[in-house]
Formats: structure tokens, C-alpha cells, sequence
């Protein structure tokens, strides 16, 4: 039977991270910083990147990162989660990582990876952040868009662009690493502040890059970059829902209305409890697919689907609950429990919506939706 309990060295990498976001990135100091220079704290990122070695967590020992798995990237993820903190590790440590790894080896493939493990360099999947696992990825990066390919190349919605030192391209012949300084980089405005987006040009004549695989390669590269990305997103969601649950419950101890704590009328004892149960079945689901990322088990997309279903409704709900059991604090600027809920709702339809995940699971167990 698999083991989802915490081990010794993922508690200890927990309280290590905990430790450092508490110094730099506490919640409670995250509206202030929404919309300054130093929301995106680059001396954080290399604490937490290359001290803590956090970014090569997925990356082999031999390759230049630490040799773990993604059941301690996952903890990672959740520690971010809680704090909602500013950093590209999912964009760049997990996602783009993971379809580097699954490139067969190559000077330029190896140098890249060894970069992104010491936290040198980041690395961004010019993909909208909106793709799931299994969706297809036309030529030149425009996967998903609801319009079709645009006619200069130019992605949308690429979540962390702006941070990127390098971005990995799918082309209609493969996978090419572009400089980000060669492409052209275009901030938009996202719901959620803390992960900024971009709309991404890179065209070939413009931008041509290293070509880092084929097309067939790169295909099965981007899936499972995606495939890691979906599951330990899960993470993410579960440890912002962990911090909403918490956040609730000192509230309501501490408010007091007729002489008693509000946390002790019955009405919101019962929506906490029932959180609580949420939550703690988001963590089975979050770890199981850690789990089985980290083993290569051949049921990993089904328990990515499961977690992603579950883990991504759960959080929208902890934060939505975090807000209103905080009464009129809860609807102010000031209070971070906005962000929680940005990032929930901005989260909810990153690397794959519920539906999508839905429709994934249905087909992994042979359970085909009703005929729209």
C-alpha cells in the first residue's frame, strides 16, 4: 500500500521553506507589495532556489540537481501555496524541468538543466497557462487557443514569461530554448497579480533558439510537462486551502460578538468542520499524485485528474469561506485572504480546467460524459 504520510526529510524541507517565506514573504505583507518592484523578490528566489536547493529537486543528482522526487517538490508547493508567494517554481522548477527531463540527452538539454537545478536561470513552457495535459500543442507554442494559431506565432496568457531567462518553444520541427531577451514579451493584466502573464512572440526569423529535440520528442516532452505540472499543482491549491482553513479559524477565536467568540456559534463551527473534512481530502488526493508522479506509476494521469478535480474546487471554496468569515475585514485590500481567493479562481483553470480533467477521467476509466 503506498505511503502518503509526510517522511522525516519532507517535514524537514517544509519547515526549512516555511522558515525562509516567514522572513520574506509572509502573507500579511503581500497587499502592500501587490504592485511594486518588489512583489517579485529575487533574492527570495535564490534562497529559495539555490540554498535550499528547491529548484533541482526533480533533477538527478548526476545532472546537476539534488535527486528527490516530486513528493518533495510537492511540499515545496505547498508551503508557496500557503503564502501565495511570488515565484516561478512552478512554472520554471516543475513544469519546464520536467519536459527538459524527458528530452533525450544532449549538451544544450544538460547545460539548461543543471542551470535551472542551481537557480542560475529560469525556464518557461510558452504554452497558455491554460493548457492541460493531453491537450494538443499546434506549431510554434499555441496550444489551446481558441482562435487557432496566431499569425505571427504569438502566444497568449504564458504564465511567468516576464521573469523567464529562457523559453522553451514547441515548433512545428520540435522543441527550441530561446533567450528571452531575443523573443518579444508582452505583460498583461491577470486576476491573479502574484503570477504575472504575458503574450509571448518568438518567431523563428526573429528568434531562432536551440533546437533541443523533434517534433515527435517534443510532443511527448510537453506532456509530460504538463502531466507534472496539473498534479503538483494540486499541492499548491491544497496548501493555500490549508492556510484559508487556519486563517478562518484564529479569526472567528478571536472576533467576539453577545460576550463569545463567533467561532463558537454552531452555524460556523459547522462550515469550518465541513471544511475541514474538504481539506483533508484534498491532501489524500494532492499526495497520491505526487506519489505517483514520483514513482512513474502508469496510473499517474488518473490520480493527476482526480487531484486536480478535487483539489482545484476545494481551494476556490476555502477561500471563498476565508473571506466571508472574516466578515468586512475579509473584503478589504489590506487583508490577503483576496489574493488566496485570485490565486484559487486564477488556479482553477490553470494547466487544465475541472471540466477537463473531468472529461480525462471519464476516458481513463472508460466512463464516457452523456451526449452533449
Amino acid at each position: 500500500m503506498t505511503d502518503l504520510l509526510y517522511t522525516e526529510a519532507e517535514s524537514d524541507l517544509r519547515a526549512a521553506v516555511r522558515a525562509l517565506l516567514a522572513g520574506r514573504a509572509d502573507p500579511v505583507t503581500l497587499p502592500a507589495r501587490l504592485e511594486t518592484p518588489a512583489l517579485h523578490d529575487a533574492e527570495l528566489w535564490r534562497a529559495l532556489a539555490g540554498d535550499i536547493g528547491a529548484a533541482g529537486l526533480l533533477v538527478p543528482e548526476k545532472r546537476g540537481g539534488q535527486g528527490a522526487s516530486h513528493r518533495e517538490a510537492a511540499v515545496v508547493l505547498e508551503e508557496l501555496g500557503r503564502a501565495v508567494t511570488p515565484a516561478p517554481y512552478l512554472t520554471s522548477s516543475v513544469v519546464a524541468t520536467e519536459t527538459l527531463l524527458a528530452l533525450e540527452a544532449s549538451d544544450a538539454v544538460d547545460g539548461l538543466l543543471a542551470e535551472l537545478a542551481a537557480g542560475r536561470r529560469t525556464a518557461v513552457l510558452t504554452v497558455p497557462l491554460t493548457t492541460g495535459p493531453g491537450t494538443p500543442v499546434p506549431a510554434d507554442g499555441t496550444a489551446g487557443a481558441a482562435a487557432g494559431p496566431a499569425a505571427d506565432g504569438t502566444v497568449t496568457a504564458v504564465a511567468d514569461a516576464a521573469l523567464a531567462d529562457v523559453l522553451l518553444v514547441p515548433r512545428t520541427d520540435g522543441l527550441y530554448a530561446v533567450d528571452a531577451a531575443d523573443a518579444t514579451v508582452v505583460p498583461l493584466t491577470p486576476l491573479d497579480l502574484t503570477r504575472p502573464l504575458a503574450a509571448v512572440t518568438a518567431a523563428p526569423a526573429d528568434a531562432p533558439g536551440t533546437r533541443l529535440a523533434d517534433a515527435d520528442a517534443a510532443r511527448a516532452a510537453v506532456r509530460r510537462g504538463l502531466l507534472a505540472g496539473a498534479g503538483l499543482l494540486a499541492s499548491e491549491q491544497l496548501g493555500l486551502a490549508e492556510w484559508c482553513l487556519e486563517e478562518a479559524v484564529r479569526h472567528t477565536r478571536s472576533r467576539h460578538q453577545f460576550n463569545r467568540p463567533v467561532g463558537s456559534f454552531q452555524a460556523l463551527k459547522h462550515r469550518m468542520a465541513g471544511l475541514w473534512l474538504e481539506v483533508a481530502g484534498a491532501r489524500a488526493a494532492a499526495r497520491d499524485a505526487a506519489d505517483a508522479l514520483a514513482t512513474g506509476s502508469p496510473e499517474a494521469p488518473l490520480a493527476v485528474a482526480v487531484a486536480q478535480t478535487y483539489c482545484s474546487r476545494v481551494a476556490v471554496h476555502a477561500a471563498e469561506e476565508c473571506v466571508q468569515l472574516h466578515g468586512g475585514t475579509g473584503m478589504t485590500w489590506e487583508h490577503p485572504a483576496h489574493i488566496h481567493l485570485k490565486r484559487a479562481k486564477a488556479d482553477q483553470l490553470a494547466l487544465g480546467s475541472a471540466g477537463h480533467h473531468k472529461d480525462t477521467l471519464a476516458h481513463l476509466v472508460d466512463l464516457p460524459a452523456p451526449a452533449r
